[in-house]
């Protein structure tokens, strides 16, 4: 039996974001869930997609709510002429992404 390594196409940011594309209210437990990730790592990266921009959380009573950015352009110097929306359009089908684990491997 040959054995799978566990890279991934998608990195966690981008998992993260695409998440938070598809579900505005979603929680970071929720998120750590799906994508098999420890909660502190969403909430760093959730931190680090705010400090940039690309996300807005607005805090409505308990409730985190988001909006992502998706004009603002991938950080990837020879792919800043794509928009985050459109990177999110191609990482969901029928505006979902995939919950199964090592769905984007």
């Amino acid at each position: 039996m040959v054995s799978r390594s566990r890279w991934t196409f998608i990195t966690n940011h981008g998992a993260v974001l695409a998440l938070i594309g598809e579900y505005s209210q979603i929680t970071a437990r929720e998120i750590a869930e799906r994508l098999g990730i420890t909660e502190r790592t969403v909430r760093q990266i959730i931190r680090d997609l705010e400090s940039e921009g690309y996300i807005v959380k607005c805090r409505n009573g308990r409730v985190n709510t988001y909006s992502v950015n998706d004009h603002l352009p991938l950080r990837r110097e020879e792919r800043r002429f794509v928009a985050v929306g459109q990177l999110l359009n191609l990482l969901t089908s029928d505006g979902r992404l995939p919950s199964e684990p090592g769905a984007d491997s």
